[in-house]
């Protein structure tokens, strides 16, 4: 016996395949879009072709953009020689978010994770190896483009991985670590400088609850409080 109309059911399992939605979530939404007037489905739709339609991906960083450079990558108040690597374009509305960051960004697409079968080679490790090189070494054959500011070589180019701190997350920073060392010129062991983005204990936690890895980048990361005077 037939319980919904074969409409409603290709609804429901289109919401299902989106991330972190369930059955019953998917029938809500579905239900939701089936009361409301046509109008607030009509949106929702030429809203997703819209989005499909007018976004690129950056052709230096991978964020998602409506141009490309994007505006970020384009911008003069951004500091070229300041790359912060992202696993998603969402890490970088957060990163902004924060207004505390104002150097460029590089989007992987993702983490290392061998149980998804994810390897470097699904991410885009090359990409972001000759980006560091067009910074350092510009003129040389794995050029790819120069930033809009360099009038000199000789700044020191500082990539900051920020992985999530989850396994998959710590895996890829160092997969970055040791591909960011192993590039051959000797000018561009010289001229970058590799930071991780510091880790600890959120304000509020407590610290019997606080799992290894948390604890681990929470004295890693301590500051040395001054005496004072």
């Amino acid at each position: 016996m037939v319980v919904l109309p074969k409409s409603v059911e290709k609804v429901i399992e289109e919401f299902e395949k989106l991330p972190g939605i369930g059955p019953k979530s998917a029938a809500r939404m579905a239900y939701f879009f089936l009361r409301a007037p046509k109008e607030r489905s009509v949106k929702l739709a030429d809203a997703l072709v819209d989005m499909k339609e007018k976004t690129v991906p950056c052709e230096r960083c991978f964020n998602i953009a409506d141009m490309t450079p994007c505006s970020i990558c384009s911008s003069p108040d951004r500091n070229q020689y300041s790359i912060c690597v992202v696993e998603e374009p969402l890490d970088v509305v957060a990163l902004e978010r924060s207004g505390v960051y104002t150097g460029v960004y590089f989007v992987l697409g993702g983490v290392i994770s061998p149980a998804d079968g994810v390897g470097p080679e699904e991410l885009r490790m090359s990409e972001l190896r000759r980006r560091v090189l067009s910074i350092v070494t510009p003129g040389s054959d794995e050029d790819m483009q120069s930033p809009p500011d360099t009038e000199s070589i000789e700044k020191r180019l500082e990539v900051i991985i920020a992985t999530n701190p989850s396994l998959e997350g710590e895996a890829t920073a160092s997969y970055i670590v040791e591909m960011l060392r192993k590039i051959s010129t000797q000018e561009a062991k010289e001229l970058v400088s590799i930071s991780r983005l510091a880790m600890g204990l959120p304000t509020g936690a407590d610290l019997e609850y606080a799992d290894r890895l948390t604890l681990k980048r929470a004295l890693e990361g301590r500051v040395t409080i001054p005496s004072q005077r």
